[in-house]
C-alpha cells in the first residue's frame, strides 16, 4: 500500500491550522493582514489540498478491509450527509467568522454552538467514519484517522487562540462540551 496521500493530507492539515494563529498573525502582521493571511492559508491552501489527498486514498490501491453491502452503503451516506448537516448549521450560525476568523469576532453561542463548542469538527468525524465505510480500505481508513487526529488537535489549539481573542470563551468551556452533545 503506498502511502503518497499522507503529503497532501499533512500538508493541507498544517496549512489549514492556520486559523488556530489568528491572534499571532494578527498581532504581528495588523488585524486586516493576519486575517487575509488565515484566509489565503486555510480556505484557499489547506482546505483544498487535504480535500485531494482524501481523493488520493481513495484511489489508491490498498487492501479492502471488508466488502461493501448495501446496508454499509447506506450508513455511509447517512454519517456524510448527517455530518454534513451539522457542518451547515454550524456554518449557518458562524457566517462571516468561519471563513475569516479575526481578533474581532464576537462569541457564537446560539444555534448548534449551544450544545456543542466544534460542530464543523463534530461533523467532519462523522463524514470521516462514513467515508470509511464508503471506501472500506486501508488506505481510507489510515486517511481518516489520521484526519480525526488532525480535527482534536486542531480544535485544542483553536481553543487557546480563543480563549485569548474572546474572553468568555473560558466560561464557555466549561459550559459546552467539545464534540459530542450532552444526553439530558
Amino acid at each position: 500500500m503506498s502511502f503518497y496521500f499522507l503529503i497532501p493530507l499533512l500538508l493541507g492539515f498544517i496549512f489549514n491550522s492556520a486559523s488556530a494563529f489568528t491572534t499571532f498573525f494578527s498581532s504581528k502582521l495588523g488585524e486586516r493582514r493576519g486575517r487575509l493571511v488565515c484566509v489565503i492559508l486555510r480556505d484557499v491552501v489547506g482546505i483544498p489540498v487535504w480535500a485531494g489527498g482524501y481523493g488520493l486514498a481513495a484511489l489508491s490501491r490498498s487492501p479492502r478491509l471488508f466488502t461493501s453491502t448495501t446496508l454499509s452503503s447506506t450508513f455511509a451516506w447517512l454519517l456524510v450527509l448527517t455530518g454534513s448537516g451539522i457542518i451547515i448549521a454550524g456554518l449557518t450560525s458562524l457566517r462571516w467568522r468561519a471563513a475569516a476568523p479575526s481578533t474581532k469576532d464576537s462569541l457564537v453561542t446560539g444555534g448548534v454552538y449551544a450544545h456543542i463548542r466544534h460542530p464543523l469538527y463534530s461533523g467532519m468525524i462523522l463524514q470521516l467514519a462514513g467515508l470509511v465505510l464508503w471506501f472500506p480500505q486501508g488506505a481510507m481508513l489510515v486517511a481518516c484517522l489520521t484526519g480525526v487526529a488532525w480535527v482534536m488537535l486542531q480544535a485544542r489549539l483553536e481553543e487557546l487562540d480563543l480563549v485569548q481573542r474572546l474572553p468568555a470563551y473560558h466560561e464557555y468551556m466549561q459550559r459546552v462540551p467539545r464534540f459530542v452533545p450532552k444526553i439530558r
